[in-house]
């Protein structure tokens, strides 16, 4: 007890998706269909990676991380959200909340790190192809990730240390499938202001300074590849990038929706659709947009196929 009559707060109870209980066994077919989809797609490119040697090489090292990347951070949110589907108790203990939070910005924040590398290492190979070997060496490449973890794991210390010292009483209930920051902090009786402070600036450093990097680096290949003057050496050089810069866009493109856009446009039910597509429908788009829109991704499929064939031929 807290005085005042309020009491403690010891878990919380997610609303979901919708209470419209004839929705619940078709959202969990669904969902469950996508997870299982962003499982074997995502171990999928991880195994094709390992056993192909043609795709022994940085871009796809960085690609292999993401891959481990949307398995980790589509795990911490899909299996509670399944759960809950089925049970009539949507409750997850406050620890549960908090680590859940804290495991989900540590892998969000990685990604975003890790995108801003792989265009980096588009930049080397297109615009300096002569250093690419020497420039992106496995040492720099594993350097590299590891501060793209180092930096999620900064960003998650921050803001999860900060969540803690928050006092939870009388309302417990998230209206939404899983343990989101901002409705946290429209639950807590303390002062959130610093909470606040702390998620603009970190927000704003690591979203912009990853983003800025990547304007830059496509800005630089573009110059790079208009210098190309061959048609096929352009669409070439273009190919290499389109899978990555699709996954850029859509990554990217749901954060600033989210995150930037004017107090007055949000809705809970439109931030439910984009967390949605946030949390599970992009770390299952990710395998299929560098398979279907890379050569070398799907001319490794082909060879593990033709070669599956022939051992049982």
């Amino acid at each position: 007890m807290m005085g005042d009559n309020h009491t403690t707060v010891t878990k919380f109870i997610l609303i979901g998706l919708t209470d419209r209980l004839e929705l619940q066994v078709p959202l969990f077919v669904m969902f469950f269909l996508i997870y299982l989809i962003t499982l074997l797609g995502n171990l999928g490119m991880i195994l094709l990676i390992q056993i192909d040697p043609q795709l022994h090489t940085p871009m796809y090292f960085f690609l292999s991380n993401l891959s481990f990347l949307d398995i980790c951070y589509s795990s911490t949110i899909a299996p509670n959200m399944l759960v809950n589907f089925l049970m009539d108790s949507k409750a997850i203990s406050y620890s549960g909340c908090i680590t859940q939070y804290g495991f989900f910005v540590v892998l969000v924040t990685t990604e975003i790190f890790l995108l801003a590398v792989m265009a980096y290492d588009r930049f080397v190979a297109i615009c300096n192809p002569l250093c690419y070997t020497v420039t992106m060496t496995r040492k720099f490449c594993i350097t590299l990730v590891v501060g793209s973890y180092f930096s999620g794991c900064m960003n998650s210390l921050i803001n999860t240390s900060s969540l803690l010292r928050l006092s939870f009483c009388d309302s417990n209930v998230i209206n939404n499938f899983y343990c989101d920051l901002t409705t946290l902090l429209k639950l807590s009786c303390s002062d959130v202001s610093v909470n606040e402070m702390l998620l603009f600036i970190c927000g704003s450093l690591f979203e912009m300074s990853t983003f800025l990097t990547i304007i830059i680096s496509y800005i630089l290949i573009v110059f790079a590849v208009l210098r190309i003057h061959s048609v096929q050496g352009r669409r070439k050089a273009f190919s290499t990038c389109a899978s990555h810069l699709t996954t850029v866009i859509i990554f990217h493109g749901t954060i600033f929706f989210m995150y930037f856009r004017p107090s007055s446009s949000y809705s809970l039910d439109t931030d439910k659709i984009a967390s949605v597509f946030y949390t599970t429908v992009i770390p299952m788009l990710n395998p299929l947009i560098y398979s279907l829109r890379n050569r070398d991704v799907k001319s490794a499929v082909r060879k593990v196929l033709m070669r599956n064939m022939i051992i049982t031929l």
